[in-house]
């Protein structure tokens, strides 16, 4: 089964992300210039600080004591200390995680984290606030690069689909089973981290490393909350009973964003990119699918993928094009003739080996494997 790289092995060795690497660096090299420290606590560091060479370093939101920050100053290092009052840390180093934007829960979902921050997200973008638009773009470079970090080496199979497939459903335990295949074959599934179809693979690649009954029982256990609508308390809350009654869950990505913050993430997803802005999301998801995508039924959100994927292969512009299966012959052929078009554009280029359409959501994988061979 696919093992997500470790943390922090393959980012820029300049970059210092957690107290530990902090403390690693200091005592190995015994200097900090040129470092660039990225939302590290380092009010207990002060000694530290005072003694260490930090010219050109750079402390991005990293909390420190007033001599400190002064004596890093004086070595010329940059200091853009941590903004009060924000819901969520625009330097972050790493991914979020679902008990992250989810604290708080019991009292229910309007307090979370991921809550608050799309609570700000409406009320700054309303206003037209030049700090604010500064401090999201800030945001969603520090989530790319963590992205970056995470899936440096993988094999990342994108699987995008709508929001409305509802628990419960065949259409939710076959996107679930999906997901549980491809994770065990070696793959890291990706996903749009929000509900519905996104939220069933990723469940699915929760439940790659228990035997299959698990599988059966959690789709059981949150078909008593179908849909996110209309509590999201409710629909999250089932999806932590099912995490606590099985907790070492197999490891997937969710990239969601606020853009559409009234359709919140989902549970399942062990790192989970969010961002405030939508294209960067959508682009960033499609270009990190190296392994391909499978497009499972959808609306419009899900068409507007298929051809955000169509177009780079089509130039080639990342490379090598990378296989495109569409499940669901009678959707995208007559409901939303997608497949025509696309395989229109795609006739006598590379990418034509590389699409394929199934008619069932278990033929996807061997379709995958196929193209990709």
């Amino acid at each position: 089964m696919q093992t997500m790289p470790a943390h922090a092995a393959h980012h820029d060795d300049r970059e210092i992300e957690s107290l530990e690497e902090f403390d690693a660096t200091v005592s190995a090299r015994a200097t900090l210039a040129g470092f660039r420290i990225q939302a590290v606590d380092l009010t207990d560091r002060t000694r530290e600080l005072l003694g260490t060479d930090t010219a050109g370093a750079v402390f991005l939101g990293c909390p420190m004591r007033g001599d400190a920050a002064a004596k890093v100053r004086a070595d010329g290092a940059m200091v853009l200390p941590p903004v009060p009052d924000l819901p969520f840390d625009p330097y972050r180093g790493v991914l979020y995680a679902p008990d992250e934007l989810f604290a708080g829960l019991a009292e229910g979902y309007e307090g979370t984290p991921d809550a608050l921050a799309y609570a700000w997200f409406q009320r700054t973008r309303a206003d037209g606030d030049i700090f604010a638009s500064m401090l999201r773009s800030v945001h969603d470079d520090a989530v790319s690069d963590a992205l970056d970090e995470l899936l440096s080496g993988a094999r990342v199979v994108g699987v995008m689909g709508g929001h409305a497939m509802a628990r419960g459903s065949e259409a939710y335990a076959g996107a679930a089973r999906l997901g549980r295949e491809l994770a065990r074959a070696g793959l890291t599934v990706a996903t749009g981290g929000g509900p519905g179809a996104m939220e069933a693979a990723n469940l699915g690649a929760y439940a790659a490393p228990y035997d299959d009954e698990m599988l059966t029982e959690s789709l059981g256990l949150l078909a008593k909350a179908p849909k996110f609508t209309p509590s999201i308390t409710e629909w999250a809350t089932a999806a932590f009973e099912v995490r606590a009654r099985w907790p070492k869950g197999g490891t997937s990505v969710g990239v969601p964003t606020w853009f559409y913050g009234h359709e919140p993430p989902n549970a399942f997803a062990s790192h989970i990119a969010k961002y405030f802005a939508n294209a960067t999301r959508e682009d960033g998801l499609l270009a990190r699918s190296t392994a391909g995508v499978v497009f499972l039924p959808g609306a419009a959100g899900t068409v507007q993928e298929i051809f955000d994927n169509a177009t780079p292969n089509y130039y080639e512009s990342r490379g090598e094009p990378t296989p495109m299966v569409l499940v669901d012959r009678a959707h995208w052929t007559e409901r939303l003739p997608t497949w025509p078009l696309l395989q229109a554009l795609a006739r006598e280029r590379r990418m034509e080996a590389r699409i394929a359409l199934v008619d069932r959501i278990e033929e996807a994988p061997a379709a995958l494997k196929r193209l990709a061979g």
